[in-house]
């Protein structure tokens, strides 16, 4: 994940050992706590992710358990371990939790380390809900794993929707020639390319800091859509090469909207952008789960941002499961939140139950004066992610 990007590479899980026996031993009293573990990146590269994160779930708890911190008259323990970004440092914090009886598992804004924490939870019977990692190899990986945000393909479904019909329209994929760059331009030809669109793509090194010489070639392929993925510190060159080169101006250019940190990165011709938005604060139509959640990080000190909703709905999830399934039967809380339908941050969301995807509205926006502002609101069934078989 990057400040300006909507899709993050990714490897497969090559293996993982199973630890414990979560799930599977007999049922506590109903006075002992409910132990939830949230491994999350505290540190490391994605940490003020991981911020906003833990914010909106301490808040998102409050919020569900009504202040009380409890579920059905149990106390809810939250342990909470930092990942570092590391899939195994997060895999070996989640197999210790395990160990000492802990069912239900959640964190991750890494999509490395959510895919590894999934066939852990699955070989384990613990309940585990994956945050901001939008990777869509999370969806239906096995019935134990859930997410509490959105998946890539609802970033790319959102920016086809400002074409509209997107037969015989010429799209440019704008990114780094990387596994990250190359994996944008397969997911938009993927997505995009089977509505119809003609998918091209013009790829910078890595290394590349003048970025003229792309926006050009970029401005001369005459494409109706421009799909900005870039990574890195030559975010601000590359928006003011764009911009200089009359890119901006001669076609529909759109990138993710990320968190608040990034905005200025776009320079002087921010307002001649569209983004696509997972979420910023205000998106929600100030609905009153998103005021109750904005007031709650506020009142603790933080600042709603991006991922603030993934954190807060986690914890409506974890509520929902233990209340209408039970901490102590790991496929009572899976059955309690298949299908499951409730207000969020964002709007009105539901679980599929076939493959676990998160069916949520996503946004779009524009920034004026350094602030983002919504320019509308893509229903859930317009942007959501065709249903994946369950793996396990």
């Amino acid at each position: 994940m990057s400040a300006v990007s909507v899709l993050a590479a990714v490897a497969l899980l090559a293996g993982c050992s199973a630890a414990g026996t979560a799930g599977s031993g007999g049922s506590h009293g109903s006075s002992d706590p409910v132990k939830v573990g949230v491994v999350y990146s505290r540190t490391g590269l994605l940490a003020s992710y991981g911020a906003q994160y833990a914010q909106g779930f301490k808040a998102g708890l409050d919020y569900a358990t009504h202040g009380t911190g409890k579920v059905n008259g149990r106390r809810v323990e939250v342990t909470y371990e930092d990942d570092a970004g590391d899939p195994a440092k997060a895999v070996a914090e989640g197999k210790d939790l395990i160990g000492k009886g802990y069912r239900i598992l959640a964190g991750t804004t890494d999509s490395g380390v959510a895919l590894q924490m999934a066939p852990l939870a699955a070989q384990n019977h613990a309940l585990y809900i994956s945050g901001a990692a939008a990777t869509d190899a999370v969806t239906g990986i096995n019935r134990y794993t859930f997410r509490s945000g959105r998946q890539s393909y609802q970033d790319i479904l959102t920016a086809g929707t400002m074409l509209g019909s997107l037969k015989g329209k010429k799209i440019t994929v704008l990114a780094q020639d990387s596994t990250f760059g190359q994996a944008n331009v397969a997911a938009v030809k993927a997505v995009l390319g089977a509505k119809g669109a003609k998918v091209g793509s013009v790829l910078a090194p890595p290394s590349a800091t003048d970025l003229t010489p792309f926006a050009r070639q970029t401005k001369a392929g005459g494409p109706d859509l421009v799909f900005v993925a870039w990574a890195g510190s030559t975010a601000s060159a590359l928006w003011t090469a764009l911009d200089q080169q009359g890119v901006l101006d001669s076609g529909k250019v759109v990138t993710g909207l990320a968190g608040t940190a990034s905005y200025s990165a776009f320079g002087p011709g921010a307002d001649k952008v569209a983004f696509l938005a997972h979420y910023f604060p205000g998106a929600g139509g100030e609905n009153p789960v998103e005021q109750a959640m904005i007031d709650g990080v506020t009142k603790a000190g933080g600042t709603p941002d991006l991922f603030s909703p993934d954190g807060f709905t986690a914890a409506q999830m974890i509520v929902h499961a233990i209340a209408a399934g039970s901490a102590d039967d790991t496929s009572a809380m899976v059955k309690a939140l298949q299908g499951w339908s409730f207000d969020g941050p964002k709007g009105h969301e539901q679980i599929r139950a076939a493959d676990h995807a998160l069916l949520q509205p996503m946004f779009r926006a524009r920034l004026t004066k350094g602030k983002p502002v919504l320019v509308a609101t893509e229903p859930t069934a317009k942007v959501a992610p065709p249903v994946q078989h369950m793996k396990g």
